[in-house]
């Protein structure tokens, strides 16, 4: 322990942040920038980092290719922030070889599924005041969640209030499914275009018959109004 200690206190010679620290973990790179105030991810975070720890900052977002450039990273704890959007390339570029990923104890209520479905990372998505929604719901389903944390993954918001304050799990367990109550909505709003549209037809039909048998009575008034042919000879 003593010995591992040492190495996390020895810098190496690589460029590193000016409010981070720059270590080696058992022969690994490791970029330390926890409690350093941070509102952003740095910008010069050395290439070859295989862990960065960016937690107890103030960072509010991941945009697209925050990690792209580091190619070896393998551990990233961006948890206890004030993280609330995370764009949909967010961890483009680290996703195959990224193990870990940890998300919990931010402000996050909702991510996009693309962001997160194609990593192989596990994460941890804890105690962040979630909408509970079929996105959510799928990422719960496809992708790798520490189990130690799923628990703690509860809704703070949903379509019906007696959801709010449960763990999503458990509202998934009693067979909700929020995927299809999307399906649902979206089928009832096609539905109610399609019957719209339909009423539209209709009125013109009969705006259309009845105007042309109007114009019908009219022409045939016209024509009795008319002299008789016989009437005229005489």
């Amino acid at each position: 322990q003593a010995f591992f200690c040492l190495l996390l206190c020895v810098p190496w010679g690589s460029s590193c942040p000016p409010s981070c620290q720059c270590t080696e973990r058992a022969g690994a790179k490791a970029v330390l920038c926890s409690s350093r105030h941070l509102e952003e991810i740095p910008k010069d975070i050395p290439k070859d980092a295989v862990f960065l720890k960016l937690d107890a900052n103030s960072i509010t977002r991941i945009p697209s290719n925050a990690f792209r450039h580091l190619s070896h990273l393998e551990e990233l704890d961006l948890s206890r922030n004030a993280i609330e959007k995370i764009d949909r390339a967010a961890f483009k570029g680290v996703a195959a070889g990224l193990r870990t990923l940890d998300l919990s104890s931010n402000r996050i209520r909702s991510i996009p599924k693309e962001a997160l479905l194609a990593l192989n990372a596990k994460l941890r998505l804890a105690n962040n005041p979630w909408h509970c929604e079929c996105a959510l719901q799928e990422v719960l389903w496809e992708a790798r969640l520490d189990p130690d944390s799923v628990q703690d993954i509860t809704c703070h918001t949903a379509p019906r209030e007696e959801y709010v304050g449960k763990p999503l799990l458990q509202v998934l367990d009693a067979g909700v499914n929020f995927c299809s109550v999307r399906q649902r909505t979206t089928d009832v709003a096609m539905f109610i275009t399609m019957f719209g549209w339909f009423a539209m037809v209709i009125v013109y039909v009969i705006c259309y018959v009845r105007h042309n048998r109007e114009d019908t009575c009219r022409h045939v008034d016209y024509l009795k109004s008319l002299p008789s042919t016989q009437g005229h000879a005489e």
